[in-house]
């Protein structure tokens, strides 16, 4: 993640799942955070968005 296109890519793919309350972008530490509701959407479901982008999670 590098750009602005990169921050707004994943807070759609992401924002997109329900559940989802709060995404943030962090582009100098290239870090993610979401707050969701675990009762609406897995960890992984979160994951997969974010890959399905070209991004990796770790």
């Amino acid at each position: 993640m590098s750009c602005s296109h990169c921050e707004n890519a994943i807070k759609k793919s992401v924002g997109a799942l329900a559940g989802i309350s709060k995404i943030g972008v962090d582009l100098k530490e290239k870090s993610v955070t979401v707050e969701y509701d675990a009762d609406k959407v897995e960890t992984d479901e979160i994951k997969e968005a974010i890959e399905d982008q070209g991004y990796d999670v770790v």
